[in-house]
């Protein structure tokens, strides 16, 4: 495969400065320090993501679709160390096929307390994807960026505690949440994002928080 698309580049850079949605945007001080890795790939139809499914049993984010990651650990050497390690032990893929362009401004998860940074890179050199850590990671799925700005698997769904955001629903998987906000803002920076009905704002399916 060849080095990362011009395309990807930018965004990269649009990503790197863009403006954090009150909702995530960190506070002062406290969390967790994690990292996620933000992964393009080149398709069969276009670009797409890489997402995980969480398994229903975990005590935080059961069931919920995710960017791979987790917590920065001391031997990682920092967020894009920790984001290739722990996608490699939830999917099994291999760092060395993947290009890091860079990272997104340090995000939060209120619920977990964690401080996310995101990390984007390139699939240059795809290799088998699957569940490894099965007490963990239910499914692996490669979604298609045209699939994701279709408006039709486009919605907004109402959490708990009153807030609405974004949401997709491809097939069986549901993006929402933190993932969903990331997502929709990658659509925007990436020029993907078409009209769609952000308006009807559905509850959040039971079971889902």
């Amino acid at each position: 495969m060849d080095a990362a698309p011009e395309w990807l580049r930018r965004l990269a850079a649009a990503a790197a400065v863009m403006d954090v949605p009150r909702i995530i945007r960190p506070p002062a001080s406290g969390g967790r320090r994690s990292a996620v890795l933000v992964l393009f790939g080149d398709g069969p139809d276009g670009p797409d993501l890489l997402y995980i499914q969480r398994n229903e049993g975990l005590r935080r984010h059961a069931g919920q679709p995710a960017f791979p990651g987790g917590k920065i650990e001391d031997s990682d050497g920092g967020p894009v160390g920790a984001a290739l390690r722990e996608a490699a032990e939830e999917t099994g893929l291999d760092p060395a096929g993947v290009d890091v362009l860079g990272t997104m401004p340090e995000l939060f998860i209120s619920r977990s307390q964690f401080r996310v940074l995101p990390v984007i890179a390139w699939w240059r050199k795809p290799s088998a994807v699957r569940p490894v850590d099965i007490g963990e990671v239910a499914a692996v799925e490669r979604i298609g960026v045209a699939d994701l700005a279709d408006p039709a698997n486009r919605l907004s769904i109402r959490y708990p505690d009153g807030h609405s955001g974004p949401a997709f629903r491809i097939g069986s998987m549901m993006i929402w949440g933190f993932t969903g906000l990331i997502t929709d803002r990658l659509l925007a920076l990436g020029g993907w994002e078409r009209p769609w009905d952000a308006a009807t704002v559905r509850e959040l399916p039971k079971g889902a928080a």
